[in-house]
């Protein structure tokens, strides 16, 4: 089990900054995101995009923003945990929550703040009988965590964009035996990278199925056979594989937030004011992901409400206990 001051749920730009001013409270946090590494949108979809409203950079990449605010918020020894998705939430006597991910991690925190941006970056998944039978940890995975786990393996990639085609070049040297199957005869993918994919598949080093779908999994407990559908003749080829991996995008969606009996308007948490509580004491929506009277969608803001978040966090951690507000300019930033 996993202990901790604050969980906060969603480990992009808000959430990082969060990390920092709890921090100068003294307040540990954890973070968890489904995404396997930080930085949410800014990251995953537009990395090298100019940001121009983050007061102080005239023009800052996103990319460059989530690194500077990791490493803003390192004197803080914040804890990780990637790749997985928070399924239960529940709030034990008085001032404890206790969170479980989807691959069973458990987190004890005394404070919850969602900061999940647009919601749960779930995968697109494709129209597959039986896929779910294969999942966490059974063959099916839709994001790729530790490479070096499929040594030796056989793999199966489906997907015509970059994540598909950067994946492929990065697996050839790794895994046994790889099969990359798109539904089309073009890539969406940058022209450097499908050159590089077309070289792998003649040199025999990939198999590349072109025009193809997937069309159904099977295996004993364990993923052992992927069948693939020619689109014009329609017959099927089947592959033997220890791991599939589709990768057809993500799409944001609140997921498990929904059933946790939080206010929700128009997939955003309601949130006070006054210091972004929601309507459970502990927990806390900060970021895109709330919703509230004249609300405005800006990095900014989130950290607006960052900053208000941690010192309420504090008063409901330390009820009575009266804080005094240090200017960083004055004391500085003390590591725990």
């Amino acid at each position: 089990m996993i202990s901790t001051d604050i969980a906060i749920i969603g480990a992009g730009p808000v959430g990082l900054f969060a990390i920092f001013e709890a921090g100068l409270l003294k307040m540990r946090c954890h973070l968890i995101d489904y995404l396997p590494q930080v930085g949410g949108q800014l990251s995953e979809i537009y990395p090298k995009k100019p940001i121009y409203d983050i007061p102080g950079y005239p023009t800052v990449l996103a990319q460059e923003l989530i690194d500077n605010l990791m490493e803003q918020g390192k004197p803080f020894h914040p804890g990780f945990t990637l790749g997985e998705r928070i399924e239960g939430l529940e709030k034990r006597g008085e001032g404890d929550f206790v969170l479980t991910t989807n691959m069973g991690t458990i987190i004890e925190s005394k404070v919850v703040v969602i900061a999940g941006g647009l919601g749960c970056f779930e995968p697109r998944k494709p129209a597959v009988s039986g896929l779910e039978q294969f999942e966490n940890g059974r063959g099916v995975n839709y994001m790729i965590l530790d490479p070096e786990q499929y040594r030796g393996q056989k793999m199966v990639i489906a997907g015509g964009g970059d994540s598909a085609l950067d994946w492929t070049i990065f697996l050839a040297d790794i895994v046994d035996e790889l099969t990359l199957v798109h539904r089309s005869e073009s890539f969406r993918g940058a022209p450097d990278s499908v050159n590089k994919v077309m070289a792998l598949a003649e040199s025999g080093r990939i198999n590349l199925v072109l025009n193809s779908n997937l069309n159904s999994v099977s295996g004993n407990g364990k993923l052992e056979t992927v069948e693939l559908i020619h689109n014009k003749s329609l017959e099927t080829t089947a592959v033997a594989a220890d791991h599939l991996i589709p990768l057809f995008g993500l799409s944001p969606k609140l997921g498990p937030i929904e059933q946790w009996n939080l206010n929700i308007n128009k997939s955003a948490i309601e949130v006070n004011t006054d210091d972004y509580s929601t309507n459970i004491p502990g927990i806390y929506a900060i970021g895109d992901i709330n919703t509230y009277t004249n609300k405005l969608k800006l990095i900014l803001c989130g950290f607006h409400e960052a900053a208000l978040m941690s010192h309420s966090a504090y008063q409901y951690m330390n009820p009575g206990v009266k804080y005094t507000m240090k200017y960083t300019t004055v004391n500085g930033v003390s590591e725990f």
